[in-house]
Formats: structure tokens, sequence, C-alpha cells
């Protein structure tokens, strides 16, 4: 099927691809046709609304249908589409080998940065690794490692590192086998979390090309998580700061006290949703967070 976009103005352009995608049920139609042209003219949105009356290329049309029709009709996320996507203060490559970074998970980077001054900190399941560079982009004093079990994820981040120049040591292995033999202030992590139940329910561009290994949290979404605490706990980690589901974060909670996390937080995303559980031993390194 195509998406047949008439049009002589980038005004025309826009009016008819959000048209194409809001009927194929995309939340953000005009957003998402904004940035899908200005990536086409290798342009930016800011640019590209400061004369929408200007002639549509016609070298762009059918690159610009190509796009929308992957979006409207495929459901492909607008990140794979363009290949980027926004973290804090960095962009970042994406592709299917990887979960696009997400805002919420923002706050594991900030966790992060109430470190002491040159503290170790672990990024496990790092995936593009959008959360190890953020954090070593705003704290170069930091000691950045990160992991994943995916080499293809890994080559990933390796990229965006070496793009940004940021300075992050990359391991292979799953959850904390990597770390043996290393000794980290603190680990931060992403794991899967979405239960085998509810991932029919989650949004197409989500199910159709997002990578479920980087999802699928078990029966309950905390089989992953019970891994990395039973882990953290026995190498005496100092902390670790989890990603959560909503509703979660009680039951991640009483995981990392019973494990031996003498001290929780929990740690609410702009739509107050407690996101993020951080759970840490008494010591030095270990930042200057409340609980909460």
């Amino acid at each position: 099927m195509t998406v047949a976009l008439r049009a002589t103005e980038v005004a025309e352009a826009l009016e008819s691809a959000t048209g194409a995608l809001s009927a194929a049920g995309c939340d953000t139609p005009r957003l998402d046709a904004e940035v899908l042209l200005a990536h086409v003219l290798g342009s930016d949105r800011t640019r590209l609304l400061a004369d929408v009356r200007a002639p549509l290329p016609e070298s762009a049309v059918r690159p610009y249908q190509d796009a929308v029709r992957r979006r409207a009709i495929e459901r492909e996320p607008v990140a794979y589409i363009t290949g980027r996507r926004g973290f804090r203060h960095l962009e970042v490559a994406v592709d299917r080998r990887v979960l696009i970074p997400r805002p919420e998970t923002e706050l594991l980077v900030e966790v992060g940065l109430e470190l002491a001054p040159g503290a170790s900190v672990l990024d496990v399941g790092t995936g593009s690794g959008a959360v190890a560079l953020a954090l070593k982009h705003e704290r170069p004093d930091l000691v950045v490692s990160a992991s994943d079990r995916s080499a293809d994820a890994l080559a990933v981040a390796r990229a965006n590192g070496a793009r940004l120049g940021l300075e992050v040591e990359w391991l292979e292995g799953d959850l904390l086998a990597p770390a043996l033999g290393h000794r980290f202030d603190a680990v931060l992590a992403n794991p899967p979390y979405v239960a085998e139940a509810e991932l029919p329910e989650l949004a197409p561009e989500i199910v159709r090309h997002e990578p479920a290994a980087a999802l699928r949290g078990g029966p309950d979404g905390l089989s992953v998580i019970r891994a990395l605490v039973e882990q953290g706990a026995a190498a005496r980690m100092p902390m670790l700061a989890l990603e959560v589901g909503a509703g979660q974060a009680p039951a991640v909670d009483r995981l990392l006290r019973t494990a031996g996390f003498g001290r929780v937080q929990r740690r609410r995303d702009l739509a107050g949703v407690e996101r993020v559980v951080v759970g840490s031993r008494p010591g030095p390194g270990t930042g200057r967070g409340r609980d909460r």
C-alpha cells in the first residue's frame, strides 16, 4: 500500500501527511509529519516551519511518501525511520537492535548525577548506550561502564560512544555477569519489566518493531528485576537503581529491602508514576539523594 501526497509546497505536504497519520491512529500526527519531512529534507523543524510556503523539491516527494507510509501503514516509530533520538543533551543513533530511549529513563541519569566525585557506575542493559553516554557527558569525572547481553545492541552503543567522543567501557554479558572482578559504586538499569499478559496490549509501534527481549519481564514483569536484585545483593553493590513499570515500585521496594538494601527511594516521572526505585547501603559514593 502507498500513501499519496500531492503537494507543491511544504505546507501542503505537511497537511497531507498529517491527515494520513491521523487516520492511521498515530498519537502525534502533526509532529511526526514535521519531523519526517525535516529528516527527508536534511533540515530541522525550526527551519522547516520558518518557511512553510517554500516549494517542496520534487526529489523529496517519493522519500517523504515512503517515510509517511512506514509510519502510517507499518506503524514504524519515527526514531527508527530517522535513525536518531534525542536524550537529555545528546542525540543517539537508534535502530531495531535497541529500544528507543524514553524521557522517563532520564530519571536513571539523574540518580547517577548525584554520585560522589570520581564514582564508578555500571549501566546494565545499556541498549543504545543513552544512559551511560548522557551520564559521562554531564559528569566527565565519573568512571562509566555499560553492559548488554546483546552484541548487536553493544555495536549500536559503541558506535554512539565513538561518534560522540565519550569514554565508556562497553562490556558484553547478561546482567551483572560482566561486572565480576569489577568494583562499582552504583548500578543503573532499565531492565525488561513488561508482564507477559501485557505484551499484546502495547502500542503497535512497540510490539511490531522494538526488540522483544528488551521488553519481556516474565509472568509478572519482575523476573529480570528479581535476578538483578539478587545478583546486586550477592556482589554487595552499594547502590542499585532500577527503572520499573507502573505499579511495580512497591514490589521492587520490598525486593530491595529484603535483599539488604537498607535505604530505598522511589522517584516519580513527570506523569507522577513511581518510575525508578533506588536501593542503597551506607557508605561512600552513593550520592545525596533523599528517602521518598
